[in-house]
């Protein structure tokens, strides 16, 4: 059995049991992992280079930080100030994904989701509703903010890349001709019919009813310095050349060497969980890389339309297929592996292959289906108290939105014969 077929098969595999559930979601991360190795599809080394991933290094950080912001009661005292402005639950709904996603715009949307996760928490114990119904909401804003700027998610950079060899490029806002209007239709869509679809789970990840009154003042106050510090150095990444998982390194690091939280604390709100899924799943999307088996099921897919495709049909293949690997892979890895299929199809079509890079780039942020979409999926996980199916009855209507939205954007912003 070829090495693309043994990954297609472990592919399957978790899909199933990650829907089924009957058993925990880092396991099923864990066998697929080790899976890889023993049949041989991976070394030991690329299949636990998830483990030390910057995205996991930067979880680390960040539940450590957000654990001093809990630990120490400025979570709540932050959540108490916000809910005074929003009164109900819509309302903080819109709040939140107004801000995730207009920072994500500018900002990282992983390390936009990594900050603002403990505040939201904080907001949650404090106004009393669920943070389940809070948590969602914030990563999919994070996830569509991305496409509002040209540095918004790392996916936009490749696309621009490639087009600039071919002597094209997009504007440094163009992203949001597309990106703004779906952010839009996103927040009135949960902030209406939506809405229900929002999971309700217990909360259980952090304790909402301790008494903070004797925690001593400068503790709260040393808590938000250094995670405002935390999010300028995240904001000024590439002027400081400090990547976000050092940032948040320092961070988390202060903030045990100040004794703003105990070396016991900080090693409590580290969510295992969080890290055995998403370093266990990146295996896969490793493998689905390093076999070809993602190269087969795309080139099969566009393969099927013929040999002169419409744009129009072409696009939303794309788009949808963009869509549904993004879900199983990081949004980075799928923009890389469609990117040079669709310039190629698009040039030998003579149309114009922005159009269609565009609808990869979006299709490829549309990770809201999955708790391993993306790293800001995973992150909340645990702290919401999510099962796989919450994210396909909450996330899949937004995908539909996203494709709907770009459809009748793209051929209009984007004409594939100018």
């Amino acid at each position: 059995m070829s090495p693309s077929t043994i990954t297609l098969l472990f592919l399957l595999f978790a899909v199933i049991m990650f829907v089924l559930e009957k058993i925990p979601l880092g396991v099923t991360s864990m066998i697929v992992c080790i899976g890889l190795v023993v049949t041989g599809v991976l070394d030991v080394k690329t299949a636990f280079a998830g483990f030390i991933d910057s995205n996991v290094i930067l979880f680390v950080a960040m539940f450590i930080v957000g654990g001093a912001l809990f630990e120490t009661g400025m979570a709540n005292k932050i959540g108490g100030i916000v809910t005074k402005f929003a009164k109900t639950e819509k309302m903080l709904i819109i709040a939140i994904m107004v801000i995730v996603g207009l920072m994500s715009g500018i900002l990282s949307n992983t390390g936009t989701a990594a900050v603002l996760i403990p505040v939201v928490i904080g907001i949650a114990a404090k106004s009393g509703y669920k943070r389940s119904r809070l948590l969602m909401p914030l990563v999919f804003a994070a996830a569509m903010g991305g496409n509002l700027s040209l540095i918004g998610a790392p996916g936009n950079l490749i696309a621009q890349s490639a087009l600039s060899e071919i002597g094209l490029k997009f504007g440094f806002f163009e992203y949001a001709v597309v990106g703004m209007p779906i952010l839009i239709v996103g927040i009135i869509f949960y902030a209406t019919i939506g809405y229900r679809l929002l999971p309700s789970q217990d909360d259980g990840a952090f304790d909402t009813t301790k008494n903070f009154d004797n925690v001593p003042k400068w503790k709260q106050w040393l808590s938000l310095i250094i995670l405002v510090f935390t999010l300028l150095a995240m904001i000024f990444e590439d002027k400081i050349g400090i990547k976000l998982c050092i940032s948040g390194g320092i961070g988390a690091l202060l903030l045990i060497l100040t004794g703003v939280i105990s070396e016991k604390d900080a090693l409590k709100s580290i969510d295992l969980k969080t890290i055995f899924l998403f370093g266990g799943t990146l295996s896969l999307a490793s493998a689905l890389q390093e076999t070809g088996a993602g190269e087969v099921i795309a080139n099969k897919v566009i393969g099927a339309l013929g040999a002169n495709p419409s744009p129009y049909i072409l696009t939303l293949v794309v788009f949808l297929l963009c869509c549904i690997m993004t879900n199983f892979m990081s949004n980075t890895a799928t923009t890389a592996l469609m990117v040079p299929i669709c310039l190629s199809i698009a040039q030998g079509m003579g149309a114009d292959p922005r159009a269609v890079l565009m609808a990869c780039v979006i299709g490829g942020s549309c990770a809201y289906a999955t708790p391993i979409g993306m790293p800001a999926n995973t992150m909340v996980v645990g702290a919401g108290g999510y099962k796989f199916m919450d994210y396909v009855k909450a996330g899949f209507p937004l995908i539909i939105i996203a494709t709907v939205v770009s459809m009748i954007i793209l051929p209009i912003a984007f004409p594939f014969f100018p």
